[in-house]
């Protein structure tokens, strides 16, 4: 019969991980950013081609807007079932699905003929979205050993670069060669998907050598009404900043060519400095919080980038760009500190959480896209950049975060 040093000499080593176990930790998060990377990298290519389909179908600012609402709002849908199921039945395969969801989606966008079949290729690729984002936050903040803050800031910048480098690559393979050429990155997706069946595999693993560690918590939590008071407002500060940043992205392309006359590849360079910088706010969005607190941030990225969007429907080109880099970069660093802030207090649920958030996020911006689209067709996108830059100023509702975080049991 095993001694009481025996006993906690076990439990100490199912609580403390040994260095190797940390070393494939780190390694595992490596993966998942890059994952994170090669998905948001595909996703973003279709904000950027929007302008060679419009052209070869001679779609609306209407039609443009559904195509981004399709894709938007079917990953919302569909992220916090995928969380909430991966919480309780997590599968190694799952995110590899998901990559091949992607594909099927980039093949058939790039032989797509008519609107409908746009629609249903770009519902392919929000399924592909929506398995990804949840399951893989969950393991990212598995793989951390702890370490909330440094999981979300190396994971969401993987996302960032991925975004800022779609464009991109749609400068130099969608425009040159059609949109037949956007079956290409369907090679981007078969790599991950590859890599992704790898991430499944060392999760599994790490959770069969750390007993002490599960992927899902199973203990039950009591939602109060302080914390169900932070999610109201953590979900109004979402709505402000999404909203904003998507219409900002989604039609930044087409208000640089109908309104100072710049051509498509240039138009590209500059959405890729915006999502650049959005990459670069990310990473600032991680270290500000731990020094300054979710509270301080997101009052700075939300209510401070007011000034700036209350002045980009009235300035000149060079200003414009300037002044659309800035609010890219103040505004993403708010998306970290919101995650964080609710993950913390609803430590047990992650996978629904994060599915919630990211689903919330991409729906809100799928719709906001949708409609502005409709109202710059009836008054043209000057109009609408004036409108939403009042959006910002919902930062305001950030005074009524709690200076400290609330835990579920609070």
């Amino acid at each position: 019969m095993p001694s009481d040093n025996s006993v906690t000499t076990f439990e100490m080593r199912t609580q403390r991980p040994t260095k190797s176990a940390k070393q494939t930790a780190y390694g595992l998060l490596f993966l998942v950013c890059l994952g994170h990377f090669l998905n948001d990298g595909i996703q973003s290519v279709i904000p950027a081609a929007l302008p060679i389909l419009r052209d070869a179908h001679g779609l609306t600012f209407t039609q443009v807007g559904l195509i981004t609402l399709v894709i938007q709002v079917t990953s919302s849908l569909l992220q916090p079932l995928v969380g909430l199921t991966t919480d309780k039945h997590p599968t190694k395969y799952m995110l590899a699905i998901g990559m091949c969801c992607t594909l099927v989606g980039l093949v058939a966008l790039s032989q797509a003929s008519v609107f409908a079949s746009m629609l249903l290729a770009v519902a392919f690729l929000g399924f592909g979205s929506a398995v990804f984002h949840p399951e893989a936050t969950r393991i990212a903040q598995f793989a951390s050993s702890g370490r909330k803050g440094l999981a979300q800031s190396v994971f969401q910048v993987g996302g960032n670069a991925g975004m800022a480098l779609g464009p991109l690559a749609a400068a130099f393979v969608v425009i040159p060669y059609g949109q037949a050429s956007i079956a290409w990155f369907g090679i981007a997706a078969g790599l991950a998907a590859v890599v992704m069946l790898r991430v499944g595999t060392l999760a599994a693993a790490r959770q069969r050598r750390q007993p002490q560690q599960l992927l899902r918590n199973t203990k039950k939590q009591t939602i109060s009404r302080p914390l169900t008071v932070l999610f109201v407002v953590l979900f109004l500060l979402m709505f402000s900043k999404q909203v904003y940043i998507a219409c900002l992205q989604n039609y930044l392309t087409f208000y640089l060519i109908d309104t100072f006359g710049m051509a498509i590849s240039a138009s590209q360079y500059v959405l890729f400095g915006f999502l650049a910088m959005s990459a670069v706010g990310t990473i600032a969005g991680g270290p500000l919080t731990d020094r300054f607190g979710s509270r301080a941030v997101i009052l700075f990225s939300i209510l401070g980038a007011a000034p700036f969007t209350l002045l980009i429907p009235h300035v000149g080109l060079q200003t414009f760009v300037f002044l659309a880099l800035a609010v890219s970069f103040i505004m993403s660093s708010a998306f970290s500190a919101i995650l964080v802030c609710a993950l913390n207090a609803a430590p047990n649920h992650v996978g629904l959480v994060s599915g919630v958030f990211f689903g919330v996020s991409f729906g809100m911006g799928g719709i906001a896209t949708a409609l502005f689209g409709s109202a710059a067709d009836a008054m043209g996108l000057q109009s609408v950049f004036t409108v939403i830059a009042f959006l910002p100023l919902i930062g305001l509702a950030a005074f009524l975060l709690p200076k400290k975080s609330l835990s579920a049991s609070d």
